[in-house]
């Protein structure tokens, strides 16, 4: 089939990528001239034949209301948008109704997997009327892991973008939990290789993950971490699942104490907070602070 894909950042360039590489034809807009295949949005809905399905990978908020409100006016009846990017699911209803105002679908996706996607694939979470879905479906079996797992129709509009919320905050969670355990193993005079403590639990224990992978890869990279400032941003997710959290009256104190470990990472040079960006750099190619 053919797409549309409005953002070629780090997430979108390589999702281009996957999907070709299944033999679909992707046309791709962005801002950045060198990495688009045209030059405007008009361009890109012009060499889509209906009914198209096009797929935004670009940042939360205005950006991604912009971009709504430009291709409500661009895209005909039967045609379908697809928002990838990290939007906050109470937005989705609002640009799903909107969309519905001119005949347009509305499907909500939450994507992982980083810069390792393109490679290994994308876990991919979405939401939405099932006839809107069916149309992106052969785009969603590109871009899954191979095997029977890593997609859902996760529910109506919002519960894409719900579930992958719900999924970043329970990584908080994880990856406080390892750069906890990190600092206490070096700041014990007992242990004296916590690098390969951490690499001894890649086999045959319960808190075996990808996420440890990565944290071993991390520390074959530097193996004290010395290289990196003690911060840790937040991408915005952790905050909505709490809030989430508190409208639905759940209790979330592991992944509340992660946030708000995070925000101690901006007062002090945190050793937690080395692990963390470590982390968050090895999976998403987020960027990190140096402490030199």
């Amino acid at each position: 089939m053919e797409l549309g894909l409005v953002g070629l950042g780090k997430m979108g360039g390589n999702m281009r990528e996957r999907i070709r590489r299944a033999g679909h034809t992707v046309v791709g807009y962005a801002h950045e001239a060198d990495v688009a295949d045209v030059h405007s949005l008009k361009d890109m809905v012009d060499a889509l034949a209906a009914p198209r399905v096009v797929w935004l990978m670009v940042p939360a908020g205005a950006a991604t209301q912009s971009t709504v409100d430009e291709l409500a006016e661009l895209l005909s009846p039967g045609d379908v948008v697809v928002d990838g990017g990290n939007s906050r699911w109470s937005d989705d209803a609002r640009h799903a109704e909107q969309l519905a105002a001119k005949g347009i679908g509305f499907v909500d996706c939450g994507v992982s997997g980083g810069v390792w996607g393109l490679e290994n694939g994308y876990a991919l979470m979405y939401g939405g009327d099932a006839e809107h879905v069916a149309k992106v479906q052969p785009i969603f079996d590109a871009l899954k892991p191979e095997g029977e797992f890593g997609a859902v129709h996760a529910g109506k509009v919002g519960a894409g973008h719900f579930a992958k919320m719900v999924h970043n905050g329970i990584e908080y969670a994880m990856m406080q939990a390892f750069a906890e355990g990190w600092e206490l193993l070096e700041a014990a005079d007992e242990v004296t290789d916590v690098r390969e403590v951490f690499r001894s639990w890649q086999q045959g224990t319960v808190i075996r993950s990808w996420l440890l992978d990565l944290a071993v890869r991390a520390l074959d990279a530097d193996e004290h971490l010395e290289e990196l400032k003690g911060y840790a941003a937040d991408s915005g997710e952790g905050r909505w699942t709490v809030e989430a959290a508190i409208d639905n009256a759940v209790p979330l104190p592991a992944i509340t104490a992660s946030l708000f470990a995070r925000f101690s990472s901006r007062q002090d040079d945190s050793p937690q907070m080395k692990m963390i960006a470590a982390l968050r750099n090895q999976f998403g190619g987020h960027a990190v602070e140096s402490s030199k």
